[in-house]
């Protein structure tokens, strides 16, 4: 059985009270209806989550209205064997992850373990996917870091397989690298993307797209709104590879992985066409551009924030241009997944209230 939130009247009531009681075999759902929409808790099960990929044809982990919220769990990117042999104790590998390594064999091409898809009533190609990140938590107290012979920018250079787990202390908010060096906590999913268009398939969760996915934005963090473009019918939104935090680059592959919990609202914006995905935090607006060659990337990205300053901010596509030249910031984001990743980014402050 498949939770599905039939209505808002009576009937919708009756339902979610019904599945409220029996439980859904596809995730764990709590429902609450207030103003401003539903809300629920996905977990990760062998039944509510896709490992390594996305695909606009999979059955969704939960079905949601635009307006609702999701605390949604995720899980580390890595086998409890190979966390065990790293150092971690073995009550501290979580028992959903131990199952869902034992039970599921439908993965790949990726390695990331995806909770989801939500699929998002209403939500059509064409449309944008709203998603505001309300808040991200740490699951677990330690994060690992790899090298692999196979990945990395200097992969060449680094031959020998290393994992390193790194304790986090969430009181003191910092991540215990070695003695004398701690890096500040600042969580974030690695990976938040919808389903790509039907006729490119099952994609890779490694590569990042037109779709999202596997972006590495270090800047997406709690307090930060996502805007990914709508490819097919309810968006089936997925979300895994904590990161308790990360350079920009991820230059060896890896960032601090990590188990994190997220709660998400989602809304369907009929009124937004975009291409490519874009975001908001507090301070800036975002174009994010992905390419295997890193100058298309940033062409990508640069010409999104172009667009959102014509479209957005009513500048002629000239002065976007000029603007985007003495006030945006271009940044490498990822260089490891086979895309490249980069962001555009303009600070809000620069657009003052004039009075008239």
């Amino acid at each position: 059985m498949r939770h599905k939130l039939i209505g808002r009247g009576s009937i919708g009531i009756i339902f979610v009270m019904l599945v409220m009681l029996i439980g859904s075999a596809r995730g764990q759902t709590d429902h609450q209806s207030n103003s401003k929409g539903a809300s629920y808790t996905l977990e990760s099960t062998p039944k509510t989550i896709e490992w390594g990929y996305y695909d606009a044809t999979v059955p969704p982990a939960l079905r949601i209205q635009s307006g609702d919220t999701v605390e949604i769990h995720t899980l580390i990117t890595g086998s409890p064997k190979r966390l065990e042999d790293a150092g971690v104790p073995s009550n501290q590998v979580e028992q959903s992850l131990r199952e869902i390594f034992q039970q599921v064999t439908v993965k790949g091409p990726g390695n990331h373990i995806l909770t989801g898809p939500i699929y998002v009533d209403g939500a059509q190609p064409g449309d944008v996917l709203e998603v505001r990140i309300l808040s991200i938590r740490l699951a677990i107290p330690y994060a690992w870091n790899g090298t692999n012979p196979a990945s990395g920018f200097l992969a060449d250079e680094y031959p020998t397989a290393k994992i390193k787990i790194i304790p986090l202390d969430e009181k003191l908010g910092v991540a215990n690298f070695s003695e004398g060096i701690q890096i500040p906590i600042r969580p974030f999913f690695g990976s938040m993307g919808v389903a790509p268009p039907e006729w490119s398939g099952r994609i890779s969760s490694r590569q990042p797209w037109i779709h999202g996915g596997n972006m590495d934005d270090k800047d997406l963090v709690a307090g930060t709104t996502l805007y990914l473009p709508v490819h097919a019918r309810g968006a089936l939104f997925e979300v895994g590879d904590g990161h308790a935090g990360q350079g920009n680059g991820e230059v060896d592959g890896t960032a601090m992985e990590t188990s994190l919990s997220g709660t998400f609202q989602f809304f369907v914006r009929k009124d937004m066409r975009i291409h490519w995905p874009r975001a908001e935090t507090p301070t800036s607006y975002i174009a994010l551009g992905f390419h295997e060659d890193l100058n298309a990337a940033t062409k990508i990205a640069l010409k999104e924030l172009i667009d959102f300053l014509v479209d957005d901010k009513h500048l002629s596509r000239e002065d976007a241009y000029i603007l985007a030249s003495v006030a945006a910031d271009l940044t490498i984001i990822e260089l490891v997944d086979g895309n490249k990743g980069v962001h555009a980014s303009i600070p809000k402050a620069i657009f003052v209230k004039t009075s008239k």
